[in-house]
């Protein structure tokens, strides 16, 4: 099967988080894309279209309705797919626990290192199969992207945190006491299910990522308040859409139309298999993302 391979010189900039984060003022010539990808389909169809002269996709990475649970997210698929569209630069929005007092929910968190607990190295990765890749990931996060987006959150007069470390867990469960204890003495300070995987992935596909994570709950250790539930933090999301796409439609037309950022290429220096002893079936597969090598 013939899969799509993006025009490098169309970079767009994609969107990972809710199903509504679409709906933006500006964002005009909506288009829905269903793409099959070598990891099969992702999440939901992805919505493309323009907002202030920028080709933008936006993907619902749990689904519309949110249908998947996290452990169930196809990430290589949305990345994949995403990238197959031209998209070089991706922000993550996504719902956290805050780990630290100083983070109150409806804050911006704009982490700049990750901690990945989840399991499935299979799934994280696109390499394999007779190809092995290890690119550098010291700082998972696109620092310039961080940056325009405390910028722009600053300049809305949102409360927002730059820094920090996200640390991403399997779920579907929320943590127990003494595992949120666990990772507050351990530094970390916000607390999800999604952006590990999602941040390894968009580095191996030569993208600039970076994370708004949106706090919603204090997790389970402040014992001065109830555990976190799923119905405790449907009013925070709403309103963390809210802020989020306020922040998108501002820092979105900031970003540089071309990609020349280290993250744009990443794989120059980090696959090790030798050329001549890529087998033909793994190359073809991951051709999107190894065509310049040829």
């Amino acid at each position: 099967m013939e899969y799509p391979v993006s025009d490098p010189l169309a970079a767009a900039v994609g969107v990972i988080g809710g199903s509504g984060l679409y709906e933006i003022d500006g964002f005009e010539g909506t288009q829905e894309h269903v793409i099959e990808t070598p990891f099969g389909s992702p999440s939901d169809v992805i919505v493309g279209g323009t907002l202030h002269g920028r080709t933008v996709y936006f993907l619902p990475r749990h689904g519309r309705g949110h249908r998947l649970a996290p452990h169930e997210i196809n990430h290589r698929a949305n990345i994949y797919a995403l990238r197959s569209l031209g998209v070089r630069w991706v922000i993550c929005v996504t719902a956290v626990g805050s780990l630290q007092e100083r983070y109150a929910p409806r804050d911006i968190v704009l982490p700049a290192q990750l901690y990945d607990r989840t399991s499935g190295r299979e799934r994280h990765t696109f390499f394999g199969n007779g190809i092995v890749a290890h690119v550098s990931f010291a700082d998972p996060i696109s620092n310039p992207l961080r940056i325009l987006l405390a910028q722009t959150c600053s300049a809305l007069r949102k409360t927002y945190h730059s820094g920090g470390t996200y640390v991403c867990i399997d779920g579907p469960a929320f943590s127990t006491r003494a595992e949120s204890e666990t990772y507050r003495s351990a530094g970390y300070d916000v607390i999800g299910m999604t952006n590990g995987p999602e941040a390894k992935l968009a580095r191996e596909a030569e993208m600039a990522l970076a994370t708004m994570a949106m706090v919603t709950d204090y997790d389970c250790w402040k014992t001065s308040e109830d555990p976190v539930t799923a119905e405790s933090i449907v009013s925070h999301l709403h309103a963390n859409a809210v802020s989020a796409k306020e922040v998108l439609a501002k820092v979105i037309p900031r970003i540089p139309a071309v990609p020349s950022w280290p993250e744009h290429a990443a794989l120059s220096d980090a696959i090790v298999t030798a050329r001549s002893l890529w087998p033909q079936e793994t190359l073809d597969k991951l051709r999107l993302l190894l065509d310049r090598f040829q």
